[in-house]
């Protein structure tokens, strides 16, 4: 009897640790699961190949892992016209596949073609590109079109990115913390570069590869100079040539005073010639160790950054000395537009069109004007920034945030793609032919162009700490390619490569991340409220907050309730930001009749008893919005217990142990909130709405010094 009481605690052991290791690997593998079918498919079966650089290679290596977990067999690789799949650069076409050849000349160096074809009676799968970063782009998309349709063997498929710099920026810093990061610590292990080479920096180059991604910022906009300096050079030159088969460049964050820190000069000014001269010889220097440097990413002269303003210049003098250094290189400058002022607290959501716009046409070719997409702080809603449209001298760069800052950390599931698709299909009415944000942003010809997205990927086992997150990766890389893609198509086609193809369980998924990021704005900031979290760490409510240095610092400036009412005036008789937009948008969110209810008080200070489209008053909406948002997360958790069938144990517990968490935090959202403004407005709280469980003075009691993302405070 011991004897099997061994035995069955051997198994069970066992049993646990294949659970545990299932788990695991489901959720590391992202959305190159490459799940195991049982529908037959030869397609890779034979790949005729040629691995002559070590990106082919890479393509090599990832049709032998796909194949083998899909259908189960090795793939055979040669060089023959008869194999099934034939991965080859327009060049090496024949003159049979005249019809391919001339469908790749027409696009740009990462675009490819895959066409099926009918060869000596037989169907034939081509891949096509200019380049073998081209040919790796098709494959990645060859394989997604598996993974969706397993069967699949009729391929038409054209494509090319729309945009040349698709970038992730990682607020990484040198200690191993990430300012904003809530999934661990960062992924770069400085102390054992450049000798160890981590798997999953290859798995990280392997998924952003996988949907287009070219371009890493490794280090925080925040910088330390000392990412510049020999001894950390040849950390980045190891994570660069272990990218570069992928398609990735490497990009560096920085300092402004870098001269002076590490530089030994006395000062920064860009004018200054020795600082020009030593720009010149920093720049000289990477590139020796990293002959395809991409170029620097620059925030100055913004939250006590420093920068060109503090020797009188301005940001054209400092973008552009930085332009020339690079330039013999072919590299480029980033630089933020993320500014406002130290003593102009009139309206922070103006500032950066005033410091910038006057400077139209004046940047070198090689700068992007890096810029929030909207004009606070990638709040949960905002409008889209007033500069897209207003700049159509110089070359603008989308900046997005996947990394949950304002919107839950990770532990709420919010499908941040629909904010970014609401964002690039924003009419800006300007003048130029290019009307959109997503028009503006994409490349004419072969000008430069960009698209950046702040990363939500840390050390945790599954990348961003909670695995809907990945879903935001994914989804940037998507729009990054495309701008003018569907969210809703994007969940669904992540859906089906990273849980399941049951298509009841993808239509209700879907619909439920589609409605995610609505139901976060209205539990959080709700009719066009915004920052109004808690200070510094942004975790959690904290519409009081009325006592920091700047005013631009509070939640109170934002919100500016009173006994009158609440909201932001931005119309003529307010703060005036409406007359940085074209005169067609301005009038459209400064007409009450006109302006969406979900950027009402962003443009607007109203009273609370304004009646609304309901007519209902602006306090009873408010009340019932911000239970809507409790109640939808609760119709998330239901959804989500009912497609248990559909996918494995682990990753399904998981994930409704986050919802119970995200709950929890939806309530505590409406109830302090609500109770704060019913401190103001001493009127009852609607009929619809649930009493707050605590007090104000409870919920203006909490204190979150280990709040993940920041340094903690003790």
């Amino acid at each position: 009897m011991k004897l099997l009481n061994k035995y069955i605690t051997f198994l069970l052991f066992i049993s646990f640790n294949l659970i545990t290791y299932s788990q695991i690997t489901k959720d590391y593998n992202l959305w190159l699961q490459y799940t195991k079918t049982n529908i037959y498919n030869d397609l890779l079966k034979n790949i005729s190949l040629d691995t002559n650089n070590e990106t082919e290679k890479v393509i090599k290596n990832e049709l032998e892992l796909a194949s083998k977990k899909m259908y189960g067999y090795q793939p055979k690789f040669s060089n023959t016209e008869n194999a099934h799949l034939i991965i080859k650069k327009n060049s090496e076409l024949d003159s049979s596949q005249k019809n391919i050849s001339e469908k790749v000349n027409k696009l740009n160096n990462e675009g490819f073609v895959i066409e099926t074809i009918k060869n000596s009676g037989k169907q034939r799968i081509i891949i096509s590109s200019k380049t073998s970063i081209g040919l790796l782009y098709g494959t990645f998309r060859l394989l997604r079109e598996l993974q969706i349709s397993p069967n699949k063997k009729e391929f038409n498929i054209i494509d090319e990115p729309k945009l040349k710099v698709r970038m992730l920026n990682h607020w990484d810093n040198l200690d191993g913390t990430i300012e904003r990061g809530y999934a661990g610590n960062s992924l770069w292990n400085w102390q054992k570069l450049p000798e160890l080479i981590d798997r999953r920096y290859i798995d990280y180059a392997r998924a952003n590869a996988s949907v287009g991604i070219n371009a890493v910022t490794l280090n925080n906009v925040n910088a330390n100079a000392l990412i510049l300096t020999p001894y950390y050079l040849e950390k980045v030159k190891a994570l660069a040539d272990t990218f570069r088969p992928f398609g990735i460049k490497v990009y560096l964050t920085a300092r402004f005073s870098a001269p002076i820190e590490i530089g030994n000069l006395k000062t920064a000014d860009p004018l200054n010639t020795e600082v020009q001269q030593w720009w010149s010889d920093k720049t000289n220097e990477i590139y020796k160790y990293i002959p395809d440097f991409g170029g620097y990413l620059v925030k100055a002269n913004s939250e006590g950054q420093p920068g060109p303003q503090n020797y009188g210049r301005n940001h054209v003098d400092g973008a552009n000395m930085l332009a020339k250094a690079l330039k013999p290189h072919n590299g480029i400058v980033m630089w933020r537009a993320f500014v406002y002022s130290e003593t102009d607290s009139s309206d922070r959501a103006k500032q950066a069109y005033s410091e910038f716009v006057p400077y139209d046409g004046k940047f070198e070719e090689n700068v992007l004007v890096q810029v929030k997409n909207g004009a606070i702080d990638f709040q949960p809603r905002e409008p889209f920034h007033p500069m897209f449209g207003a700049m159509p001298q110089s070359k603008l760069m989308m900046e997005f945030q996947i990394t949950q800052e304002y919107l839950g950390f990770s532990s709420h599931l919010v499908f941040l793609p629909k904010l970014y698709e609401e964002v690039l299909k924003s009419s800006t009415k300007n003048k130029e032919k290019e009307n959109t944000v997503a028009q503006i942003i994409s490349s004419r010809s072969n000008e430069l162009s960009g698209i950046a997205g702040v990363a939500n990927i840390g050390n945790d086992l599954n990348w961003t700490g909670h695995p809907f997150a990945q879903a935001n990766w994914y989804g940037f890389g998507r729009l990054a390619w495309n701008p003018e893609l569907n969210s809703e198509q994007i969940a669904k086609e992540w859906l089906q490569q990273t849980f399941s193809n049951n298509s009841d369980f993808v239509a209700s998924i879907s619909k439920m991340m589609i409605k995610s990021r609505e139901s976060v704005v209205k539990y959080m900031t709700p009719l066009g409220l915004h920052h109004i979290m808690g200070t510094d760490h942004h975790y959690g409510p904290g519409p009081w907050v009325n006592n920091l240095a700047r005013p631009e610092w509070n939640p109170v400036y934002y919100h500016k309730a009173d006994k009158n009412g609440i909201g932001f005036d931005r119309t003529s008789i307010g703060s005036n930001a409406l007359s940085q937009y074209s005169p067609e948008i301005s009038q459209y969110f400064g007409n009450l009749k006109t302006c969406p209810e979900e950027y009402l008080l962003w443009f607007h200070h109203l009273p609370w008893n304004y009646k609304m489209k309901n007519d209902r008053t602006l306090w009873d909406n408010l009340g019932i919005k911000y239970q809507e948002g409790v109640n939808e997360v609760r119709n998330m958790i239901k959804i989500w217990n009912d497609s248990k069938k559909h996918i494995d144990t682990e990753r399904h517990q998981e994930i409704s142990q986050l919802l119970e968490i995200q709950l929890k935090e939806a309530i505590w959202w409406k109830d302090a909130c609500m109770s704060y403004f019913q401190s103001i407005s001493n009127l009852p709280y609607p009929k619809e709405m649930e009493i707050p469980i605590y007090s104000l003075e409870y919920y203006k009691s909490l204190k979150f010094p280990y709040a993940p993302g920041i340094k903690p405070h003790w």
